[in-house]
């Protein structure tokens, strides 16, 4: 009788193989659907597999009610087709997921639904990605890593989590605080999602735990982003950073008398080198100001009768904990026998080098720095992939032109 090792190698060897001319892009959210589509402008067929059953699952199934854009539309376009001209300038949940909709039909793009990729895996002999499914297993030369950096729910290892007798849910699971009406609840996180979360949340007496970096959305009567965009094209980065904090500071006031004590590094050198988003205020720091949104110390623990225990030795009891904690990508368990990733499922190579690996190799969404920088990896694999098909084509041209006359040439004796 078979190990189960040998069943499931079995499995893959017996499942049914599709060959697939282009590349095989694995995610349909955002930055799947702008490869395909710059694959598309270039003539390069491709296919998309996804394992939910539309789109943009991660807005379509894992976001709040009130999600709006954080930054203004010009920079949230994904290529070759911009956001309707009638959409606000920070577009909401329903008109950024009308727009993917949009996106999909306009370049004629059909994913493959409940399509979860098992397993994917580069075969040196026959020189072919494999890529398995649970039904069927793909062929083709190229590989596009599309699940990005917010593929799956990052949950924090909290001492004592098991011993919370309330509600514990990511905000994957938040829809909006109409369920949480007159509760004491702990919103966990340091990011734009704590900050929405706990304005939704305030007439409801949350308590949110922030270790923020909080900017004025708007300096001027400008996004922040897009001043500190212009700026970049013309002074260093560590000195735009002092002016954003420099405005943050006037606009906003002395934070830190709040609980929100700010990082050393600039909002913009932190995103590029963690990937976290400074917060951009959006209305909470009012309601922290006037106290009916609360802000703790870090949580230490949750203690053996539930009550949640912080850094600062203060201790409280809670009806639920909503862990706004963000994303990670799930690379890691998917792809193999790859060195390219780290084992956070992030490409060692870091942008703008980072979208392209080996042996026909991609990736797109792992930037760091949104949908901006999906925007121009989906640009950049286009032409590379579409280059190397063309490259391809020409070598057997060039091959079946050399057969023809040596043909001619023996017809000549």
């Amino acid at each position: 009788m078979a190990s189960g090792k040998e069943q499931e190698q079995q499995g893959f060897k017996q499942a049914k193989c599709v060959k697939v001319h282009g590349p095989i892009i694995v995610g349909a959210g955002p930055s799947g659907l702008a490869a395909a589509a710059c694959l598309s402008q270039q003539g390069v067929p491709s296919i998309i597999l996804e394992k939910s059953d539309c789109i943009a699952s991660l807005w379509q199934q894992r976001t709040y009610d009130r999600l709006k854009l954080h930054l203004p539309k010009q920079f949230c376009e994904l290529p070759l087709l911009g956001f309707p001209a009638n959409f606000p300038k920070y577009p909401t949940k329903s008109q950024f997921i009308s727009y993917m909709e949009s996106y999909a039909s306009h370049f004629n793009i059909h994913p493959k639904f409940n399509q979860a990729v098992r397993k994917a895996e580069y075969d040196r002999v026959k020189g072919i990605w494999r890529v398995q499914t649970e039904h069927l297993e793909y062929h083709s030369r190229w590989l596009i890593a599309a699940t990005g950096e917010n593929a799956e729910p990052l949950i924090p290892q909290i001492v004592g989590y098991g011993k919370f007798k309330g509600t514990i849910l990511h905000t994957s699971e938040y829809n909006s605080g109409s369920k949480f009406k007159n509760q004491r609840v702990l919103v966990i996180g340091c990011g734009n999602s704590g900050m929405e979360v706990s304005l939704d949340l305030c007439r409801h007496n949350a308590i949110p735990h922030m270790v923020v970096h909080v900017l004025p959305r708007e300096m001027f009567g400008m996004s922040t982003f897009g001043v500190a965009m212009a700026l970049l094209k013309w002074l260093p980065l560590r000195l735009v950073d002092k002016l954003l904090l420099l405005v943050a500071n006037l606009t906003l006031g002395n934070t830190d008398q709040l609980g929100l004590k700010r990082p050393k590094t600039g909002p913009i050198e932190l995103k590029n080198v963690t990937g976290k988003t400074p917060v951009l205020d959006v209305g909470a720091l009012s309601q922290i100001k006037s106290g009916k949104i609360k802000v703790m110390e870090g949580v230490k623990e949750i203690t053996k009768n539930g009550s949640v225990k912080f850094v600062d030795g203060q201790e409280r009891e809670f009806e639920s904990i909503i862990l706004a904690t963000g994303y990670k990508s799930n690379v890691p368990t998917w792809l193999e026998g790859c060195d390219f990733f780290t084992k956070d499922g992030m490409p060692k190579t870091p942008f703008p080098q980072g979208w392209k690996g080996e042996n026909g190799l991609y990736t797109v969404g792992f930037t760091r720095r949104g949908l901006l920088g999906t925007a121009s990896d989906a640009v950049k694999i286009a032409h590379d992939i579409a280059g190397e098909r063309e490259a391809a084509k020409e070598s057997i041209r060039s091959c079946n032109s050399h057969v023809i006359i040596h043909l001619d040439h023996d017809g000549a004796k």
